[in-house]
């Protein structure tokens, strides 16, 4: 069966923003404390690029931090202003910030920087980051050590951004943050089978095929056959944040 495209799948989120919402997961604080704590200076100002539904920026918010939010898709940002009503939003790419040079504290992107254009972002962090400032890019990835995830993950032959087994994450964005450094923090989830299901048709390279629905009861049938997911009311859905922290170099 073909893959969708890149580029089907870049903006294909917001026509299905309230499932998103519902069902992905949100990032645990232990990870945002460690992501931010690589600043040198004291972090207030906050940009969450790619914020989709606001998972990552609610997580901030919590933290204390002013946050203000950028999103490509306009199907998101509304989801993330019934969310987060006293954010200020901006919509538009990563590439190009609506933020002055030297103007923030942090920029964090949850889900989202395996989006963006490499280069360009990278740049463009690096202009808006005040000196001591951080870049914090966190991704919550399947932890296919758990046999039945590790089965969930062979049924929708789609690869998660990211993985936490995978080196090659880490060399991609080392290639444009030098130095970069990366924390594993596992969480779990706690879903019914019936969320476990609808979470699956929240990824573009599910969703957007055209044998999804047999996909989908692929998924219902091993939960309901698993030895360690049959007959459970919930199930908790293991996952590994892979959180990677970068400092802007520099003195003000």
């Amino acid at each position: 069966m073909p893959s969708p495209t890149y580029e089907n799948r870049r903006l294909s989120f917001g026509s299905d923003a309230a499932r998103y919402d519902a069902f992905r997961p949100r990032y645990p604080r232990m990870a945002l404390v460690w992501a931010l704590a690589g600043a040198s200076r004291k972090v207030v100002d906050v940009a969450d690029v790619g914020a989709g539904t606001g998972a990552l920026t609610g997580g901030l918010l919590d933290l204390g931090l002013r946050v203000r939010a950028v999103e490509p898709d306009a199907g998101m940002l509304g989801a993330l202003a019934e969310n987060h009503p006293d954010v200020e939003r901006f919509e538009g790419p990563a590439e190009k910030l609506p933020f002055e040079d030297g103007s923030l504290d942090a920029i964090a992107a949850g889900q989202a920087w395996h989006w963006f254009d490499k280069p360009a972002s990278a740049a463009e962090f690096g202009r808006v980051l005040r000196p001591g400032g951080v870049v914090a890019l966190l991704w919550n990835v399947r932890d296919d050590r758990v046999d039945w995830m590790a089965r969930l993950s062979d049924l929708i032959e789609g690869e998660d951004s990211m993985r936490a087994s995978r080196t090659e994450a880490y060399d991609e964005i080392a290639a444009v943050h030098p130095g970069v450094v990366r924390a594993d923090i596992p969480h779990r989830v706690t879903m019914t089978p019936d969320e476990i299901v609808a979470l699956t048709s929240t990824f573009s390279y599910v969703r957007l095929r055209d044998d999804a629905d047999d996909v989908y009861a692929a998924v219902a049938e091993l939960l309901a056959t698993h030895p360690q997911t049959r007959g459970r009311r919930l199930v908790d859905v293991p996952y590994v944040t892979a959180a990677y922290r970068w400092e802007r170099p520099g003195r003000e």
